[in-house]
């Protein structure tokens, strides 16, 4: 059974710079996609950025992009969420997310259903 531990959430001023980090336990991350999604209140929860086991491909949803960067560090079996040019729209609390088994070869999906296993989730605020 996987687990999967978020860090490094915060209040952030605009323009501001945070981040995420999601440590993964139970599985070996370098055999799985993962991805970050985020859930505002009265929002439906929303992929923000993945990326793939197999090919190193990543995607980022388009209001993202540019602004953060998904890396992943499997020798630490952690992925991390660099977020820079935050806005208020970007807050939120954030998720990673584990595709989990069968090891599977291409992109990265990015829908929500696509994942099995989830964090418990950072609040990141971006207020002034």
């Amino acid at each position: 059974q996987a687990q999967l531990v978020e860090s490094g959430g915060g209040l952030v001023q605009p323009g501001g710079s945070l981040r995420l980090s999601c440590v993964v336990s139970g599985f070996t991350l370098a055999n799985y996609p993962i991805g970050w999604f985020r859930q505002a209140p009265g929002k439906e929860r929303e992929g923000v950025a993945c990326t793939s086991s197999t090919d190193g491909s990543t995607w980022y949803t388009d209001s993202v992009k540019g602004r953060f960067t998904i890396s992943r560090d499997n020798g630490q079996n952690t992925v991390y969420l660099e977020m820079t040019s935050l806005k208020p729209e970007d807050t939120a609390v954030y998720y990673c997310a584990l595709q989990g088994p069968p090891i599977r070869i291409g992109a990265c999906p990015q829908s929500a259903y696509a994942y099995a296993y989830w964090g418990q989730g950072t609040q990141v605020t971006v207020s002034s």
